[in-house]
Protein backbone atom coordinates (compact mmCIF):
# COMPACT_ATOMS: atom_id res chain seq x y z
CA UNK A 1 0.00 0.00 0.00
CA UNK A 2 1.11 3.27 -0.73
CA UNK A 3 2.21 6.03 1.68
CA UNK A 4 0.29 9.63 0.26
CA UNK A 5 -0.13 13.19 1.95
CA UNK A 6 -2.91 15.32 1.55
CA UNK A 7 -2.61 19.20 1.32
CA UNK A 8 -5.66 21.25 2.24
CA UNK A 9 -5.87 25.12 1.14
CA UNK A 10 -8.96 27.00 0.74
CA UNK A 11 -9.67 30.54 -1.33
CA UNK A 12 -10.32 33.19 0.72
CA UNK A 13 -12.15 34.66 -2.50
CA UNK A 14 -14.13 31.82 -3.57
CA UNK A 15 -16.75 31.18 -0.40
CA UNK A 16 -18.98 28.49 -2.12
CA UNK A 17 -15.90 26.27 -1.96
CA UNK A 18 -15.63 23.40 0.37
CA UNK A 19 -13.97 23.97 3.80
CA UNK A 20 -11.10 21.84 4.92
CA UNK A 21 -13.11 19.55 7.05
CA UNK A 22 -14.74 18.11 3.48
CA UNK A 23 -11.55 18.65 1.51
CA UNK A 24 -9.59 15.78 4.06
CA UNK A 25 -12.95 13.75 4.81
CA UNK A 26 -12.98 13.56 0.64
CA UNK A 27 -9.20 13.19 0.22
CA UNK A 28 -8.84 10.15 2.88
CA UNK A 29 -11.92 8.80 0.73
CA UNK A 30 -10.07 9.14 -2.59
CA UNK A 31 -7.00 7.41 -1.06
CA UNK A 32 -8.98 4.46 0.61
CA UNK A 33 -10.16 3.81 -2.90
CA UNK A 34 -6.80 3.64 -4.62
CA UNK A 35 -5.25 1.97 -1.57
CA UNK A 36 -3.12 4.57 -0.32
CA UNK A 37 -2.68 5.38 3.17
CA UNK A 38 -2.29 9.28 4.78
CA UNK A 39 -1.06 8.93 7.87
CA UNK A 40 -1.94 12.14 10.24
CA UNK A 41 1.71 13.87 10.33
CA UNK A 42 1.13 13.98 6.30
CA UNK A 43 -1.98 16.46 6.63
CA UNK A 44 -0.92 19.75 5.61
CA UNK A 45 -3.68 22.48 6.16
CA UNK A 46 -2.45 25.67 4.90
CA UNK A 47 -4.23 28.56 7.76
CA UNK A 48 -4.03 31.25 5.42
CA UNK A 49 -4.64 31.71 1.12
CA UNK A 50 -1.48 33.10 -0.54
CA UNK A 51 -1.10 33.56 -4.05
CA UNK A 52 2.77 32.39 -4.30
CA UNK A 53 4.31 29.35 -2.76
CA UNK A 54 6.83 30.98 -0.99
CA UNK A 55 4.18 32.71 0.98
CA UNK A 56 2.73 29.10 2.51
CA UNK A 57 4.58 27.80 4.77
CA UNK A 58 2.73 24.20 4.83
CA UNK A 59 3.15 23.88 1.33
CA UNK A 60 7.00 24.66 1.95
CA UNK A 61 7.17 22.05 4.75
CA UNK A 62 5.55 19.64 2.80
CA UNK A 63 8.29 19.85 0.20
CA UNK A 64 11.01 20.36 2.25
CA UNK A 65 9.55 16.88 3.94
CA UNK A 66 9.35 15.34 0.06
CA UNK A 67 13.03 15.68 -0.60
CA UNK A 68 14.09 13.83 2.34
CA UNK A 69 15.67 10.32 1.54
CA UNK A 70 14.54 7.92 1.42
CA UNK A 71 10.94 9.50 0.36
CA UNK A 72 8.33 9.74 2.86
CA UNK A 73 5.27 9.79 0.91
CA UNK A 74 4.81 8.75 -3.00
CA UNK A 75 1.81 10.59 -3.76
CA UNK A 76 0.52 14.12 -3.10
CA UNK A 77 -3.54 14.36 -2.95
CA UNK A 78 -5.28 17.47 -3.52
CA UNK A 79 -9.11 18.79 -3.58
CA UNK A 80 -8.40 20.07 -7.28
CA UNK A 81 -4.81 21.41 -9.17
CA UNK A 82 -6.15 24.97 -8.19
CA UNK A 83 -5.09 23.93 -4.47
CA UNK A 84 -1.72 23.07 -5.37
CA UNK A 85 -0.72 26.10 -7.53
CA UNK A 86 -2.48 28.99 -8.83
CA UNK A 87 -0.36 29.77 -11.76
CA UNK A 88 1.05 27.87 -14.91
CA UNK A 89 4.79 28.73 -13.96
CA UNK A 90 4.70 27.92 -10.43
CA UNK A 91 2.52 24.16 -11.14
CA UNK A 92 4.95 23.10 -13.63
CA UNK A 93 8.67 24.13 -11.18
CA UNK A 94 6.95 21.78 -7.97
CA UNK A 95 5.47 19.30 -10.13
CA UNK A 96 8.62 18.56 -12.14
CA UNK A 97 10.72 18.83 -8.98
CA UNK A 98 8.43 16.04 -7.08
CA UNK A 99 8.05 13.94 -9.94
CA UNK A 100 12.01 14.05 -11.46
CA UNK A 101 14.01 14.78 -8.20
CA UNK A 102 11.35 12.63 -5.85
CA UNK A 103 9.90 10.02 -7.95
CA UNK A 104 6.38 12.07 -6.13
CA UNK A 105 3.10 12.39 -8.19
CA UNK A 106 0.63 15.00 -7.74
CA UNK A 107 -3.38 13.37 -7.88
CA UNK A 108 -6.53 15.65 -8.12
CA UNK A 109 -9.38 14.06 -6.34
CA UNK A 110 -12.25 16.18 -8.13
CA UNK A 111 -9.99 16.05 -11.52
CA UNK A 112 -8.71 12.64 -12.27
CA UNK A 113 -6.30 12.20 -15.46
CA UNK A 114 -5.95 9.39 -17.52
CA UNK A 115 -2.22 7.63 -17.70
CA UNK A 116 0.25 8.88 -20.57
CA UNK A 117 0.56 11.66 -22.82
CA UNK A 118 -2.56 12.50 -23.23
CA UNK A 119 -3.58 12.52 -19.13
CA UNK A 120 -0.99 14.94 -19.34
CA UNK A 121 -2.26 17.55 -21.79
CA UNK A 122 -5.31 17.24 -19.84
CA UNK A 123 -3.74 18.77 -16.84
CA UNK A 124 -1.76 21.28 -18.27
CA UNK A 125 -5.09 22.74 -20.11
CA UNK A 126 -6.88 22.53 -16.34
CA UNK A 127 -4.18 24.54 -15.02
CA UNK A 128 -4.30 26.52 -17.93
CA UNK A 129 -7.93 27.38 -16.83
CA UNK A 130 -7.45 27.38 -13.46
CA UNK A 131 -4.86 30.57 -13.98
CA UNK A 132 -7.60 32.32 -16.04
CA UNK A 133 -10.48 31.76 -13.78
CA UNK A 134 -7.94 33.02 -11.01
CA UNK A 135 -7.33 36.34 -13.17
CA UNK A 136 -10.76 36.60 -13.92
CA UNK A 137 -11.99 36.39 -9.88
CA UNK A 138 -9.19 38.75 -9.21
CA UNK A 139 -10.68 41.48 -11.97
CA UNK A 140 -13.57 40.91 -10.20
CA UNK A 141 -13.36 41.45 -6.64
CA UNK A 142 -11.44 44.40 -8.00
CA UNK A 143 -14.27 45.63 -10.15
CA UNK A 144 -17.09 45.07 -7.44
CA UNK A 145 -14.68 46.88 -4.85
CA UNK A 146 -14.19 50.13 -7.27
CA UNK A 147 -17.82 50.31 -7.99
CA UNK A 148 -18.68 49.85 -4.32
CA UNK A 149 -16.40 52.58 -3.66
CA UNK A 150 -18.15 55.04 -6.61
CA UNK A 151 -20.72 53.97 -4.44
CA UNK A 152 -19.62 55.65 -1.57
CA UNK A 153 -19.34 52.64 0.24
CA UNK A 154 -15.93 51.76 3.25
CA UNK A 155 -13.71 48.94 2.50
CA UNK A 156 -10.50 49.93 4.62
CA UNK A 157 -9.73 50.00 8.31
CA UNK A 158 -11.18 53.59 9.85
CA UNK A 159 -8.97 56.33 10.92
CA UNK A 160 -8.81 57.63 13.80
CA UNK A 161 -12.16 59.43 14.78
CA UNK A 162 -14.25 56.84 13.54
CA UNK A 163 -14.85 53.16 14.16
CA UNK A 164 -16.59 50.00 12.57
CA UNK A 165 -19.69 48.85 14.49
CA UNK A 166 -21.68 46.19 12.00
CA UNK A 167 -19.97 44.64 9.04
CA UNK A 168 -21.01 46.05 6.04
CA UNK A 169 -21.74 49.45 8.09
CA UNK A 170 -20.59 52.94 7.35
CA UNK A 171 -17.94 53.68 10.18
CA UNK A 172 -19.67 55.38 12.60
CA UNK A 173 -17.67 58.51 14.80
CA UNK A 174 -15.78 58.07 18.23
CA UNK A 175 -16.31 61.55 19.88
CA UNK A 176 -13.24 61.49 21.62
CA UNK A 177 -11.24 60.39 18.74
CA UNK A 178 -13.00 63.46 16.59
CA UNK A 179 -12.39 65.81 19.08
CA UNK A 180 -8.44 65.20 18.49
CA UNK A 181 -9.50 65.63 14.31
CA UNK A 182 -11.35 68.74 15.32
CA UNK A 183 -8.44 70.10 17.55
CA UNK A 184 -5.62 69.18 14.30
CA UNK A 185 -7.89 71.10 11.34
CA UNK A 186 -8.34 74.07 13.65
CA UNK A 187 -4.65 74.29 15.03
CA UNK A 188 -3.51 74.00 11.44
CA UNK A 189 -6.47 75.86 9.46
CA UNK A 190 -6.99 78.76 11.53
CA UNK A 191 -3.64 78.92 14.14
CA UNK A 192 -1.18 78.54 10.84
CA UNK A 193 0.26 76.12 13.39
CA UNK A 194 2.89 73.96 11.77
CA UNK A 195 2.84 70.23 11.71
CA UNK A 196 5.74 69.60 14.11
CA UNK A 197 3.63 72.07 16.64
CA UNK A 198 0.61 70.31 16.36
CA UNK A 199 2.11 66.74 17.36
CA UNK A 200 3.98 68.06 20.05
CA UNK A 201 0.78 69.81 21.34
CA UNK A 202 -0.78 66.61 21.45
CA UNK A 203 2.05 64.52 22.53
CA UNK A 204 1.92 66.77 25.69
CA UNK A 205 -1.59 66.03 26.36
CA UNK A 206 -1.14 62.73 26.47
CA UNK A 207 -3.24 62.16 23.07
CA UNK A 208 -2.10 58.96 20.25
CA UNK A 209 -2.82 57.61 17.20
CA UNK A 210 -4.83 55.19 16.22
CA UNK A 211 -2.47 52.71 16.78
CA UNK A 212 -1.44 54.28 20.47
CA UNK A 213 1.06 55.78 18.82
CA UNK A 214 3.11 59.34 19.61
CA UNK A 215 2.18 61.90 16.93
CA UNK A 216 4.53 62.53 14.34
CA UNK A 217 5.16 65.11 11.46
CA UNK A 218 3.55 62.36 8.78
CA UNK A 219 0.69 61.32 11.09
CA UNK A 220 -0.63 65.08 10.96
CA UNK A 221 0.20 65.30 7.60
CA UNK A 222 -1.76 61.98 6.63
CA UNK A 223 -5.08 63.43 8.96
CA UNK A 224 -4.87 66.37 6.99
CA UNK A 225 -4.98 65.03 3.58
CA UNK A 226 -7.79 62.46 4.96
CA UNK A 227 -11.00 63.08 2.60
CA UNK A 228 -12.82 60.92 4.83
CA UNK A 229 -13.21 63.23 7.78
CA UNK A 230 -15.05 65.75 5.65
CA UNK A 231 -17.74 63.11 4.44
CA UNK A 232 -15.78 61.71 1.57
CA UNK A 233 -14.14 58.16 0.84
CA UNK A 234 -10.74 57.51 -0.81
CA UNK A 235 -9.89 54.51 -2.42
CA UNK A 236 -7.12 52.69 -4.99
CA UNK A 237 -4.51 55.61 -3.23
CA UNK A 238 -1.97 52.97 -2.99
CA UNK A 239 -1.05 49.44 -4.53
CA UNK A 240 -1.55 46.04 -2.24
CA UNK A 241 2.21 44.53 -2.88
CA UNK A 242 4.17 47.63 -2.06
CA UNK A 243 1.98 50.16 -0.10
CA UNK A 244 3.30 52.69 -3.09
CA UNK A 245 1.47 55.68 -3.82
CA UNK A 246 -0.17 55.82 -6.90
CA UNK A 247 -0.98 58.67 -9.17
CA UNK A 248 -3.77 60.99 -8.25
CA UNK A 249 -5.39 60.41 -11.34
CA UNK A 250 -5.97 56.46 -10.38
CA UNK A 251 -7.61 57.60 -7.31
CA UNK A 252 -11.10 56.84 -6.34
CA UNK A 253 -12.68 59.66 -4.30
CA UNK A 254 -16.56 59.74 -4.10
CA UNK A 255 -19.17 61.15 -1.71
CA UNK A 256 -19.30 58.69 1.76
CA UNK A 257 -21.86 57.53 3.47
CA UNK A 258 -20.60 58.44 6.75
CA UNK A 259 -20.84 61.33 8.83
CA UNK A 260 -18.31 64.06 8.49
CA UNK A 261 -16.63 65.30 11.54
CA UNK A 262 -15.46 69.00 9.59
CA UNK A 263 -17.15 70.96 6.42
CA UNK A 264 -15.96 70.26 3.18
CA UNK A 265 -14.64 74.43 3.05
CA UNK A 266 -12.07 73.07 6.24
CA UNK A 267 -10.91 70.02 4.55
CA UNK A 268 -10.31 72.59 1.47
CA UNK A 269 -8.79 75.11 3.13
CA UNK A 270 -6.25 72.59 4.85
CA UNK A 271 -5.23 71.38 1.33
CA UNK A 272 -4.65 74.93 -0.02
CA UNK A 273 -2.52 75.31 2.86
CA UNK A 274 -1.00 71.93 2.45
CA UNK A 275 0.12 72.74 -1.72
CA UNK A 276 1.28 76.59 -0.78
CA UNK A 277 3.75 74.74 2.13
CA UNK A 278 5.10 72.12 -0.13
CA UNK A 279 5.64 74.31 -3.31
CA UNK A 280 6.27 77.85 -2.09
CA UNK A 281 6.67 79.78 -5.24
CA UNK A 282 10.96 80.40 -5.69
CA UNK A 283 11.83 78.22 -2.64
CA UNK A 284 15.02 76.21 -2.92
CA UNK A 285 14.05 72.45 -2.50
CA UNK A 286 15.18 71.49 1.22
CA UNK A 287 17.32 68.69 1.88
CA UNK A 288 19.17 66.96 4.64
CA UNK A 289 22.61 68.89 4.60
CA UNK A 290 25.94 66.70 5.43
CA UNK A 291 27.99 68.64 7.93
CA UNK A 292 31.38 68.19 9.65
CA UNK A 293 29.72 68.19 12.63
CA UNK A 294 26.71 65.75 11.67
CA UNK A 295 26.01 62.90 14.25
CA UNK A 296 28.22 65.02 17.21
CA UNK A 297 25.63 67.46 18.34
CA UNK A 298 22.88 65.70 20.70
CA UNK A 299 19.92 67.08 22.31
CA UNK A 300 20.18 68.20 25.96
CA UNK A 301 16.32 67.69 26.85
CA UNK A 302 15.79 63.60 24.59
CA UNK A 303 19.62 62.56 23.91
CA UNK A 304 18.73 62.24 20.42
CA UNK A 305 21.02 63.09 17.49
CA UNK A 306 20.77 67.25 16.25
CA UNK A 307 20.80 66.94 12.42
CA UNK A 308 21.63 69.96 10.30
CA UNK A 309 19.06 71.25 7.67
CA UNK A 310 20.23 73.47 4.88
CA UNK A 311 18.90 77.12 5.16
CA UNK A 312 19.69 80.57 3.07
CA UNK A 313 20.28 84.18 3.99
CA UNK A 314 17.80 86.48 2.79
CA UNK A 315 20.34 88.87 1.46
CA UNK A 316 22.58 86.93 -0.65
CA UNK A 317 20.94 83.31 -0.85
CA UNK A 318 23.92 82.16 0.38
CA UNK A 319 23.50 78.50 2.81
CA UNK A 320 24.30 77.48 6.17
CA UNK A 321 23.15 74.60 8.39
CA UNK A 322 20.67 75.00 11.01
CA UNK A 323 21.30 72.08 13.65
CA UNK A 324 17.84 71.22 15.47
CA UNK A 325 16.93 67.36 17.32
CA UNK A 326 15.62 64.68 15.35
CA UNK A 327 13.17 64.71 18.26
CA UNK A 328 11.54 67.95 17.71
CA UNK A 329 11.06 67.02 13.80
CA UNK A 330 9.19 63.82 14.66
CA UNK A 331 7.40 65.47 17.07
CA UNK A 332 8.61 63.58 20.08
CA UNK A 333 10.44 66.28 21.49
CA UNK A 334 9.90 69.43 23.07
CA UNK A 335 13.25 70.96 23.25
CA UNK A 336 13.73 74.34 21.92
CA UNK A 337 17.36 74.64 21.34
CA UNK A 338 18.53 74.88 17.39
CA UNK A 339 21.65 76.36 16.56
CA UNK A 340 23.33 77.92 13.84
CA UNK A 341 26.46 76.21 12.58
CA UNK A 342 27.65 80.04 11.98
CA UNK A 343 27.67 80.00 16.05
CA UNK A 344 28.53 76.33 16.35
CA UNK A 345 31.59 76.22 14.00
CA UNK A 346 34.20 78.99 15.70
CA UNK A 347 33.15 77.59 19.54
CA UNK A 348 33.89 73.85 18.21
CA UNK A 349 36.98 75.04 16.36
CA UNK A 350 38.20 77.43 19.44
CA UNK A 351 37.91 75.10 21.89
CA UNK A 352 40.31 72.38 19.78
CA UNK A 353 42.68 75.06 19.86
CA UNK A 354 42.90 75.92 23.27
CA UNK A 355 43.34 72.60 24.17
CA UNK A 356 45.93 72.12 21.82
CA UNK A 357 47.61 75.35 22.93
CA UNK A 358 47.60 74.90 26.85
CA UNK A 359 47.85 71.43 26.35
CA UNK A 360 46.22 71.38 29.68
CA UNK A 361 44.13 67.65 29.29
CA UNK A 362 42.55 66.14 32.58
CA UNK A 363 41.36 62.25 31.70
CA UNK A 364 38.70 61.36 33.90
CA UNK A 365 38.73 57.75 35.08
CA UNK A 366 35.48 56.03 34.23
CA UNK A 367 36.68 53.04 35.43
CA UNK A 368 32.94 51.68 37.46
CA UNK A 369 30.89 52.79 34.23
CA UNK A 370 32.71 51.19 31.76
CA UNK A 371 32.77 48.38 33.77
CA UNK A 372 29.04 48.16 33.76
CA UNK A 373 28.95 49.07 29.94
CA UNK A 374 31.36 45.86 29.01
CA UNK A 375 29.18 43.69 31.73
CA UNK A 376 26.23 44.80 29.59
CA UNK A 377 27.97 44.39 26.28
CA UNK A 378 29.63 40.74 27.40
CA UNK A 379 25.90 39.95 28.94
CA UNK A 380 24.59 40.68 25.48
CA UNK A 381 26.85 38.65 23.61
CA UNK A 382 26.66 35.71 25.69
CA UNK A 383 22.54 35.80 25.25
CA UNK A 384 23.44 35.52 21.64
CA UNK A 385 25.66 32.54 21.59
CA UNK A 386 22.79 30.76 23.75
CA UNK A 387 20.52 32.01 20.93
CA UNK A 388 23.12 30.11 18.63
CA UNK A 389 22.89 27.09 20.50
CA UNK A 390 19.07 26.98 20.44
CA UNK A 391 19.00 27.43 16.53
CA UNK A 392 21.51 24.58 16.18
CA UNK A 393 19.13 22.03 18.04
CA UNK A 394 16.56 23.47 15.74
CA UNK A 395 18.38 22.93 12.62
CA UNK A 396 19.23 19.24 13.83
CA UNK A 397 15.80 18.78 14.85
CA UNK A 398 14.47 20.00 10.88
CA UNK A 399 17.16 17.42 9.59
CA UNK A 400 15.86 14.30 11.97
CA UNK A 401 12.31 15.46 10.96
CA UNK A 402 13.46 14.90 7.65
CA UNK A 403 12.04 18.73 7.01
CA UNK A 404 15.46 19.61 6.03
CA UNK A 405 18.07 17.27 3.38
CA UNK A 406 21.72 16.57 5.07
CA UNK A 407 23.17 18.95 2.53
CA UNK A 408 21.10 21.70 3.94
CA UNK A 409 21.39 21.24 7.46
CA UNK A 410 25.36 20.87 6.85
CA UNK A 411 24.80 24.11 4.89
CA UNK A 412 23.14 25.99 8.00
CA UNK A 413 25.41 24.25 10.24
CA UNK A 414 28.19 26.25 8.74
CA UNK A 415 26.35 29.50 8.83
CA UNK A 416 25.68 29.20 12.65
CA UNK A 417 29.51 27.91 13.11
CA UNK A 418 30.71 30.87 11.03
CA UNK A 419 28.21 33.31 13.30
CA UNK A 420 29.59 31.63 16.26
CA UNK A 421 33.05 32.42 15.37
CA UNK A 422 32.16 35.88 15.05
CA UNK A 423 30.61 36.67 18.23
CA UNK A 424 33.47 34.93 20.18
CA UNK A 425 35.93 36.90 18.50
CA UNK A 426 33.94 40.16 19.55
CA UNK A 427 33.38 38.80 23.08
CA UNK A 428 37.20 37.89 23.55
CA UNK A 429 37.76 42.22 23.06
CA UNK A 430 35.60 43.10 26.01
CA UNK A 431 38.55 43.06 28.60
CA UNK A 432 38.82 45.97 31.28
CA UNK A 433 41.15 48.66 30.18
CA UNK A 434 44.47 48.91 32.00
CA UNK A 435 45.97 52.49 32.92
CA UNK A 436 49.09 51.27 31.24
CA UNK A 437 46.70 52.15 27.90
CA UNK A 438 46.43 55.49 28.81
CA UNK A 439 48.19 58.03 26.00
CA UNK A 440 50.93 60.36 27.34
CA UNK A 441 49.31 64.29 26.67
CA UNK A 442 52.27 65.23 24.38
CA UNK A 443 50.99 62.11 22.02
CA UNK A 444 47.15 63.33 22.58
CA UNK A 445 48.22 66.97 22.08
CA UNK A 446 49.98 65.76 18.86
CA UNK A 447 46.68 64.27 17.45
CA UNK A 448 44.69 67.18 18.56
CA UNK A 449 47.01 69.35 16.08
CA UNK A 450 46.71 67.08 13.18
CA UNK A 451 42.73 67.00 13.85
CA UNK A 452 43.13 70.82 13.93
CA UNK A 453 45.49 70.86 10.58
CA UNK A 454 42.42 68.66 8.91
CA UNK A 455 39.93 70.97 10.21
CA UNK A 456 41.35 74.41 9.29
CA UNK A 457 42.21 72.95 5.68
CA UNK A 458 39.94 73.81 2.37
CA UNK A 459 41.28 70.43 0.87
CA UNK A 460 39.52 67.92 2.92
CA UNK A 461 35.59 67.60 2.18
CA UNK A 462 33.32 67.30 4.92
CA UNK A 463 33.02 64.04 5.08
CA UNK A 464 37.14 63.50 5.95
CA UNK A 465 36.78 66.56 8.53
CA UNK A 466 33.37 64.35 10.08
CA UNK A 467 35.90 60.96 10.33
CA UNK A 468 39.04 62.83 11.96
CA UNK A 469 36.35 64.72 14.07
CA UNK A 470 34.49 61.59 15.30
CA UNK A 471 38.43 60.03 16.16
CA UNK A 472 38.65 62.65 18.83
CA UNK A 473 34.99 64.16 20.08
CA UNK A 474 32.45 61.38 21.45
CA UNK A 475 29.68 63.93 21.38
CA UNK A 476 28.76 67.65 22.17
CA UNK A 477 25.67 68.91 23.80
CA UNK A 478 24.54 72.34 23.50
CA UNK A 479 22.06 74.00 26.29
CA UNK A 480 20.07 77.03 24.97
CA UNK A 481 19.06 78.34 27.73
CA UNK A 482 22.42 78.43 29.38
CA UNK A 483 24.08 79.10 26.52
CA UNK A 484 26.58 76.53 26.87
CA UNK A 485 28.73 73.95 24.45
CA UNK A 486 30.03 70.73 26.44
CA UNK A 487 31.99 68.85 24.93
CA UNK A 488 32.93 65.25 25.12
CA UNK A 489 36.44 63.68 23.92
CA UNK A 490 37.38 59.99 23.16
CA UNK A 491 40.32 58.96 25.01
CA UNK A 492 42.94 59.02 22.24
CA UNK A 493 44.66 55.69 21.18
CA UNK A 494 48.53 55.97 22.10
Amino acid sequence: MKIGALYVRVSTHNQDELSPDAQIRLGKEFAKKNNITIPEEYIFMESVSGRKAEKRHDFQRMIGLAKTKPRPFSVIIVWKYSRFARNQEESIVYKSLLRRQCGIDVLSVSEPLVDGPFGSLIERIIEWMDEYYSIRLSDEVKRGMTEKALRGGYQARPPLGYKITERGKPPVIVPEEAAIIRIIFQKYVEECCGCFEIARFLNQLGYRTSRKEPFERRSIEYILQNPTYCGMIRWNRTTSETNEIKEEKDWIIANGLHEAIISKELFDRAQQRLHSAHMPKGARPSSTYHHWLGGLLKCPVCGRTMIAKTMYRKSNGEAYSYFVCYGVIKGKCTAKNSVSSLLLEPVVLQALQDVFHTKEITYMKREPTRKQEMVDERKLLSEQLKQLEQKEKRIKAAYQNGIDTLDEYKENKELLRNEQKQLELRLSDYQPSSPANFPKKEQACQKLHTICDVLFSETFSDSQKNEVLRSIIQKMVYDKPQDVLTIYYHLPDS
